[in-house]
């Protein structure tokens, strides 16, 4: 009767642990970018906000700098189920779709107030056609504005003929084609290789991935142009979503939510910071003059109208609301 009881209380506290084993769970969060990029801070704090919240519940494991999957292919990781959650560059989408590509037209929306304005203009298409895909959205963040990175000085868009540009999606490529120069794919951690041996020339990014590049070993010009605000978007999986408890999934959304006005705040002063790095190393940061400026900008109404052109009345509602507000 003893063992009989024995193994009895013994079941009953096994199965309270393998209860509690169960509940638990862990998500394994791809991302493209290094550690000390301030989108990955971000996320690395939305990911201990989640397990705090959750008393441990939920605990997600962030893989830095592509290191689980490569940038182009996170968002069909997650899509696919391989991991639950991802970090992505949502201009990347833009061959799937243009309407994923508005925030990165040039000259359209060069301050974070519009950016804000476009991102609630894009937020509910963008929102469906993931949906389609059995994705959602948890939250954006833009990059800082973007700026013009060459080894030589220029004056007028014309310098740029002939350029290997740097292009990461079909908008970039686009540009540097409208503007003369040859457009080469290159993924953030490979710029410095890429300028080293010659195979790229001159880009537009962020001053935050200027800095993380150590952009100064390998050219000597900034011009902050302010071209757009691009963003990232960090996507779950609908399925593995519903899966968790109620109070887990409250949990995750208003972690999100918390990630999302931290990381606008961290773009903006980003910015600041990050600009004053690249002088503070040795680079020329230059204010583009009114008619380098004009120059780009009528490069930007022309890629507009095409953007119009392809992304079709899903596209011209996301002007019409951009403009609206």
């Amino acid at each position: 009767m003893k063992n009989k009881m024995f193994y009895k209380i013994a079941g009953a506290i096994f199965a309270i642990f393998a209860l509690g084993t169960a509940q638990a769970d862990e998500w394994d969060m791809p991302t493209p970018y290094p550690d000390k990029t301030f989108h990955t801070q971000n996320i690395i704090q939305f990911a201990k906000d989640v397990e705090e919240s959750t008393k441990g519940e939920l605990k997600i494991k962030v893989h830095t700098a592509g290191s689980l999957f490569k940038h182009a292919d996170i968002k069909n990781a997650v899509r696919g189920g391989q991991v639950p959650i991802g970090e992505f560059f949502l201009s990347l989408l833009s061959n799937e779709n243009p309407v994923f590509g508005v925030d990165s037209q040039p000259f359209l929306a060069t301050s974070y107030e519009d950016a804000d304005k476009l991102w609630h203009a894009q937020k509910d298409v963008v929102s469906k056609l993931l949906d389609k895909q059995g994705l959602m959205i948890l939250y954006s963040v833009p990059w800082p504005p973007q700026g013009l990175y060459v080894r030589k000085e220029i004056s007028s868009v014309d310098d740029l003929k002939g350029v290997k540009f740097r292009a990461y999606n079909a908008t970039l490529e686009r540009l540097a084609s409208q503007i003369g120069a040859a457009p080469t794919q290159v993924e953030v951690p490979d710029i410095p290789q890429a300028f080293a041996t010659g195979h790229v020339e001159a880009m537009i990014t962020s001053p935050s991935t200027g800095a993380n590049s150590k952009a100064w070993d390998f050219v000597n010009h900034y011009y902050d142009i302010r071209a757009w605000l691009p963003k990232n978007v960090v996507v779950v999986n609908k399925r593995a979503f519903r899966r968790l408890d109620k109070s887990v999934q409250e949990a995750v959304l208003q972690a999100a939510a918390a990630a999302e006005k931290r990381g606008w705040e961290m773009s903006r002063q980003e910015t600041t910071e990050q600009t004053k790095v690249l002088a503070d190393n040795g680079m020329a940061v230059h204010e583009p003059t009114s008619s380098m400026l004009k120059e780009f900008q009528a490069l930007g109404n022309q890629m507009i109208d095409y953007w119009v052109s392809e992304a079709g009345p899903e596209g011209r509602e996301i002007l019409n609301q951009y403009n609206a507000k």
